[in-house]
């Protein structure tokens, strides 16, 4: 029996076998973790920690002139869900309606920047962040000066007898839109319109054209393709842009303070009248808590909800 010799290199030196893979040095595997450690000591002093000095006055009795001591309080949540809860609906109604409103204004315009605006696009683009370069405040101001009871604007809405039917509704009072439950929401709408835009128009850009030229190629109409392809694929950023709206809107005050009256006051005004005006700071801290606990469990359900897998 023969066998047959294995042919050794043409320079004749034994193959050598393959080196052992090396492992990585410790030095090379915490590189990650060091790239983190900035943000995570940004939101542990900047997030956990005022989170935390908040539970704990949340839990204290006491005065600003005898001092606040922490005695595990918690009677203070009951307290005040039950004194400011009609606060927390009108804050939730107005958020909810403002975030409807941005939407149904929001979509078309993302819709168009996306698809139609072409060489005019980033033009567009400008017009709908531009007011961000202006502060928050006097763009809120500005609607007051717009809606004001002998502006062009209410005028214009008194003639069409459109007032009759917003004060019939419960929205505006007599022939005055300031002061109104329809003043701030207007202000909410404004403000936070961008935030709902620029996602939509993300989740849009990211849809191949060449799907709404299938969808008309079988005979798809208009309103066929954006209920079947457009819409479906855009929920992504339908789910963010209403997130980013309803948030910030759930907790402002700035629009209810400039725009409305008492009887229009959101949750926001209470937190921020109890912590500078009232001075009790146990019962901001906890509306605080319980405004944070209510949006998160509204989001989670929202989130789960809509069947969204980019933001579960």
């Amino acid at each position: 029996m023969t066998t047959t010799a294995t042919p050794a290199p043409p320079d004749g030196r034994s193959e050598a076998a393959p080196p052992a893979l090396r492992k990585t040095p410790a030095r090379k595997r915490l590189v990650p973790y060091w790239l983190l450690l900035p943000g995570i000591l940004w939101l542990l002093v900047f997030f956990a920690a005022p989170l935390v000095y908040q539970a704990s006055t949340s839990i204290q009795t006491g005065s600003l002139e005898e001092g606040f001591k922490v005695t595990w309080h918690v009677a203070t949540y009951w307290d005040a869900l039950g004194e400011y809860w009609p606060q927390f609906i009108r804050s939730m109604g107005y958020a909810a309606v403002a975030t409807v409103l941005c939407l149904v204004l929001g979509y078309p315009l993302a819709y168009l920047i996306a698809f139609k605006a072409g060489r005019w696009r980033n033009v567009v683009m400008i017009l709908v962040i531009a007011p961000f370069f202006t502060s928050f405040l006097i763009r809120t101001l500005a609607w007051k000066t717009i809606l004001a009871d002998g502006g062009p604007v209410v005028g214009l809405l008194n003639s069409l007898h459109v007032l009759d039917v917003t004060s019939w509704l419960g929205v505006t009072e007599g022939h005055r839109v300031l002061a109104t439950p329809l003043a701030v929401v207007c202000g909410l709408t404004y403000n936070f319109l961008p935030f709902m835009v620029l996602p939509l128009y993300t989740s849009l850009e990211r849809i191949d054209p060449r799907l709404h030229e299938a969808a008309g190629d079988l005979y798809a109409r208009p309103s066929t393709t954006f209920r079947r392809v457009t819409f479906p694929l855009s929920m992504p950023g339908v789910v963010a842009g209403t997130l980013l709206t309803f948030i910030p809107a759930a907790g402002d005050y700035i629009n209810a303070e400039l725009l409305g009256s008492t009887d229009q006051k959101m949750i926001g005004n209470v937190i921020q009248s109890q912590f500078l005006r009232v001075l009790d700071y146990p019962t901001a801290a906890a509306l605080s808590f319980i405004l944070m606990a209510a949006i998160l469990a509204m989001v989670t359900f929202y989130i789960r909800k809509s069947g969204t897998e980019d933001l579960v």
